[in-house]
């Protein structure tokens, strides 16, 4: 196994933005090990004081939509007006190996080579919806060490639109023109939840598509009852490759982050969001203890087979092993 430092070491060095340090303790807070999420929790607590001065941001949208080409493009802009920007692209694992499939590191070059700039590719192992376990304690850590922009991209849309709207203050689904809700597999939960559409790839040829795209999005979002935050969601047009319409976005998420901060929304949003990490850290635990439990292994090992052949109801068992786990017996 690899030598851990002391929390302290951890602390020092991502307060003085060693990059280093911070992928190390990313690597930390990542780790299935009993013996290093004890080590994680304290250094997580540790920099709380020193985090939450960022702007989250989340980026949605289908393979193909071109999310990790908007991000290295808008990226490079933020960087330009000297701002620091931090990606954690959360990759699908592999199931054999549970290591990241895409490698968005190869896909962001520009990027990840910028020392303004850190990208980590994260696995995202069993959590469902593409979403890595450790990404909330991931922006901490990097808000800690001084990145003023966290972009947190996910696989695509599924399950992991709501997982990333409880983590981020700002919400944004890229879509493409010229393809059907029914071929994005985009529905009308996942447009609610967006502070922003973007239409992207809005150039040469496929521009006046995509300026068609965006007046029907618009007209459909109308539809929408307006949240209770006070804001509605606008559809831009932009393209990574000319850059335009980029620092359009950027304005639109600057006018969205001083209206939300001014009728209280930013922080109690932010306030909901700790409880819902605190939820989803009790049932990770739980999960945890009761598979540890060896009682739960035992009685789960002698009747699997039953409800792989049909004979017994998984709902029963599941209520068997919860029973065995509190019990005293």
């Amino acid at each position: 196994m690899r030598k851990r430092h002391s929390p302290e070491t951890y602390q020092k060095g991502i307060l003085s933005g060693d990059r280093v340090l911070l992928s190390q303790a990313i690597t930390l807070v990542e780790s299935s090990l009993e013996s290093d999420q004890g080590l994680a929790s304290e250094l997580v607590q540790s920099i709380l004081p020193h985090s939450g001065n960022s702007i989250r941001i989340g980026i949605t949208g289908v393979p193909g939509v071109g999310k990790s080409t908007f991000i290295e493009a808008f990226g490079k802009m933020l960087l330009d007006q000297g701002k620091k920007v931090a990606v954690l692209a959360v990759d699908p694992s592999s199931q054999l190996t549970r290591g990241s499939i895409l490698g968005d590191k190869t896909r962001m070059e520009g990027l990840s080579t910028d020392k303004r700039a850190f990208v980590r590719p994260s696995p995202s192992g069993k959590t469902l919806g593409g979403v890595s376990g450790a990404t909330r304690e991931s922006m901490l850590l990097c808000e800690a060490a001084g990145f003023d922009v966290i972009l947190v991209e996910t696989v695509g849309v599924g399950q992991s639109e709501t997982a990333v709207k409880n983590m981020v203050d700002f919400f944004l689904l890229l879509m493409l023109s010229g393809a059907g809700d029914e071929l994005q597999g985009i529905k009308k939960g996942i447009m609610e939840m967006a502070d922003a559409l973007v239409i992207h790839k809005a150039d040469g040829d496929n521009f006046e598509q995509s300026r068609k795209a965006k007046a029907n999005y618009q007209n459909a979002l109308h539809l929408f009852a307006e949240s209770g935050k006070s804001w509605q969601t606008q559809v831009l047009l932009a393209s990574s490759i000319s850059g335009f319409g980029l620092e359009k976005v950027w304005d639109l998420i600057l006018e969205y982050e001083a209206k939300m901060k001014s009728n209280g929304f930013w922080m109690s949003n932010r306030s909901v969001q700790r409880l819902n990490w605190l939820e989803d850290q009790i049932q990770f635990l739980l999960g945890q203890t009761f598979q540890k439990n060896p009682k739960v292994k035992k009685m789960l090992e002698l009747e699997r087979p039953r409800v792989q052949s049909g004979e017994l109801n998984p709902g029963t068992l599941a209520k068997k092993l919860i029973h065995l786990m509190f019990s005293n017996s």
